[in-house]
């Protein structure tokens, strides 16, 4: 699931995704602006066949925080 979301976040985000971690900051370590994490949770529910509440987006700081909330929702 980390692979899959990595490669995802890396590809929106224009990084390398061996800088890409766990605990990685979408942010702050990664420069995602709130338009990267539009595009970025809309194709993460399109992949994952899900739909991540408004509430829940600012609540995912790091790929791990992204990578649980895919796993307890697909």
């Amino acid at each position: 699931m980390f692979d899959t979301i990595k490669e995802l976040i890396a590809k929106q985000l224009k990084a390398d995704p061996a800088a890409i971690t766990p605990d990685s900051r979408l942010v702050e370590d990664l420069k995602a602006d709130s338009a990267n994490i539009m595009v970025m949770i809309m194709d993460l529910e399109d992949q994952f066949g899900i739909t991540v509440e408004d509430d829940q987006i600012m609540k995912m700081k790091t790929v791990k925080d992204v990578v649980d909330y895919i796993e307890q929702h697909k």
